[in-house]
């Protein structure tokens, strides 16, 4: 049976499905099969009204879902979906030269697009090692290291807070990114910490992200998740807070890579 938007939704907050581009394909999919059975009416509408409140921060999706109400075309869908696909290997052709042999990089959570330009760099037969934060409170840096490790990639799996511990074993920072804005670009939380840490440590730091991440929406809501996923006691006077985001100014970025391209962030802005 097809998926239902109840289950699509449950799956997308979950975190079963995650990574702004990974979102984007799946609600894609979801809207292409929809689409063609009852056509750009009101399943439609409500579909995409649902589908944006999943994961508010993320812009790749709220960019598809605006060409698509503009288009109202499957094929817009059918483009999209093959921009989305073809991204991690157009950022990894454009990039992977920025990854020299022996390079010691550190990244960040999880990001197909940063992870796509390690592993096209490991198959030009670059020695390297990696240092992967844990990532709390959903631990998408142990998916990080995980999958390298499964590629033969020396991993190493660091608690958050011993980024400053290790920022002088590596030589560049690479990091994904769920929205690129003007003030600059939106990452997994910590990320802001880890740029300060590039700074003081005069570490490079790489962003990569396909240009369907331009964020040109006037505000972005930082997502707040569960408390619970934190901590699970509920004690009188003790209050949690779980932002799934943060935001980091450009002028700790070194550079940008993406599908078109590496960028300054300056390059970034003026396409904003």
């Amino acid at each position: 049976m097809p998926e239902s938007l109840s289950g699509l939704e449950k799956r997308i907050k979950s975190l079963q499905v995650q990574g702004a581009k990974n979102i984007a394909i799946e609600s894609l999919i979801f809207l292409r099969t929809l689409v063609k059975k009852k056509g750009f009416r009101n399943d439609f509408r409500e579909a995409v009204k649902r589908l944006e409140k999943t994961r508010p921060t993320a812009v790749v999706l709220h960019n598809c879902l605006e060409e698509i109400k503009k288009e109202k075309d499957v094929k817009a869908i059918e483009r999209l979906l093959r921009q989305l696909k073809d991204a991690d290997k157009q950022i990894a052709l454009k990039g992977r030269g920025l990854i020299k042999d022996k390079t010691r990089i550190m990244t960040r959570c999880h990001s197909s697009e940063a992870l796509a330009l390690i592993k096209y760099a490991w198959k030009d037969r670059k020695k390297m090692k990696v240092y992967a934060t844990e990532t709390r409170p959903k631990w998408q840096g142990v998916k990080t290291a995980n999958e390298l490790a499964k590629l033969g990639i020396p991993v190493t799996l660091i608690v958050d807070s011993a980024m400053g511990f290790f920022i002088d074993d590596v030589d560049m920072v690479i990091v994904g990114t769920d929205a690129m804005r003007n003030e600059g670009f939106v990452n997994k939380i910590g990320t802001y910490m880890l740029a300060l840490l590039c700074k003081e440590h005069k570490k490079p730091l790489y962003v990569v992200g396909d240009t369907l991440k331009l964020d040109k929406r006037k505000y972005i809501q930082i997502e707040e998740r569960d408390p619970d996923e934190v901590y699970k006691e509920n004690l009188k006077n003790l209050y949690v807070r779980n932002p799934a985001f943060d935001i980091t100014p450009w002028k700790y970025v070194k550079r940008v890579i993406t599908e078109k391209g590496v960028m300054t962030p300056g390059n970034i802005k003026k396409l904003l």
